[in-house]
């Protein structure tokens, strides 16, 4: 009996010492990875991300535009003078 409760404590002690061990060594890899610049971005260390062009902004709706053809269709007949008042609030947002 006492020699198998030695045997489990050694063990356990094995155990414990494997994993200390193990999570030492991975520890020490990750720092190293840092400071040699291996990371999961796979950047090397110090250099600058890439810098990306901004994206061109969208050309502004003209208003005016809109409303001139609007005006046209109406006067042409082919929308009603409440439709085309309707359009102009929704544009300038009234």
């Amino acid at each position: 009996m006492p020699r198998l409760m030695a045997a489990m404590a050694a063990n356990r002690m094995r155990t414990r010492q494997s994993y200390r061990t193990v999570s030492r060594m991975q520890r020490r890899r990750s720092y190293m990875e840092n400071r040699m610049g291996m990371r999961q971005d796979f950047q090397p260390a110090g250099e600058p991300e890439p810098q990306y062009a901004e994206p061109a902004p969208a050309a502004a709706p003209t208003y005016a535009t809109e409303l001139e053809q609007l005006a046209q269709l109406r006067d042409q007949g082919v929308i009603t003078s409440e439709d085309f008042e309707a359009k102009k609030k929704q544009l300038l947002g009234i």
